[in-house]
């Protein structure tokens, strides 16, 4: 008589008990020397969500242990875009809490120079962490060459330095650059909150004889930095114009200015766009409540 062999999965028990410190956090703190080699075993064998939720986990525990492994699903063509993407987001975003990030910027820096252009946007993606001084070089250089979609990350990438000597630099090259990369400088330059006075009168500038195209995005932009009373004659300005969403935008500004009485609203009331309405509505509402 044969005795019954139950198979034992290996594999399966690795990601059951993966599944157990994703559904029990506090326990990889109290048994941490088990608990991260494992979710790192884990990180290789398990789906895509398994894997992205034990990324998102050991990133926000276990930096240091993490990091090489993120490095390499980032530089792995075996792996799928979309995971590939979040390891090199994920760098950026724990390369200023990383005790020695200094081998890991040398290898992103070479990656740049490869001759792989999905290894080097990523390498791009991966080195944009505020204080990485190693990448400004060359990071200033990918925003010179002839892709645009390198220039963008470029862009991005430096604007994550937040380093403010790099503020001259982006608005110089506003002036020169195509469209898609002048409109990535426009939406990061806001960042440099030390700069803001020097950002505002770019913005303004920039509404007042810029690309037609970006002024409701920098309308947008300008609700990131505090309201400037300067800008109101350009708001106002701005009314008229033939688009409904920059008008309406125009209006929310002029609204943070306390520039508008009760009756300039009134004929807003009866705009064709029913998102101008809603805008003058919304003011006038402030007003009564002031």
């Amino acid at each position: 008589m044969t005795s019954a062999i139950i198979p034992f999965d290996l594999n399966q028990r690795l990601l059951d008990q993966a599944q157990f410190y994703i559904k029990n956090p506090s326990k990889i703190l109290e048994e941490r020397e088990k608990a991260v080699p494992l979710l790192l075993k884990a990180l290789k064998a398990g789906d895509l969500e398994l894997r992205r939720q034990i990324i998102l986990l050991l990133c926000s525990i276990a930096k240091e242990d993490i990091y090489w492994p993120l490095y390499e699903i980032m530089k792995d063509e075996n792996e799928s875009d979309e995971l590939r993407d979040q390891a090199a987001i994920h760098l950026a975003v724990i390369g200023p809490f990383l005790d020695d990030p200094q081998g890991l910027v040398r290898r992103l820096i070479a990656d740049i120079s490869s001759g792989d252009r999905e290894i080097k946007t990523r390498a791009i993606m991966a080195l944009g962490w505020e204080g990485n001084l190693m990448a400004v070089v060359p990071l200033i250089e990918c925003m010179y060459e002839k892709d645009l979609e390198v220039q963008e990350l470029a862009v991005n990438a430096l604007c994550n330095l937040k380093d403010s000597r790099l503020m001259g630099l982006l608005a110089d090259r506003i002036k020169t650059c195509s469209f898609d990369q002048k409109r990535a400088i426009l939406f990061n330059l806001w960042r440099f909150k030390d700069k803001e006075d020097e950002v505002a009168k770019i913005y303004k500038k920039e509404l007042e004889s810029g690309d037609p195209a970006l002024k409701l995005d920098i309308l947008i932009l300008l609700g990131q930095i505090k309201a400037r009373p300067e800008n109101e004659s350009v708001y106002r300005e701005l009314l008229k114009d033939k688009s409904s969403r920059v008008r309406a935008m125009a209006l929310e500004r002029l609204g943070e200015l306390g520039a508008l009485s009760y009756e300039e609203l009134l004929p807003f009331l009866d705009d064709t766009s029913m998102e101008v309405k809603r805008a003058a509505l919304m003011i006038i509402q402030n007003l009564k409540c002031t």
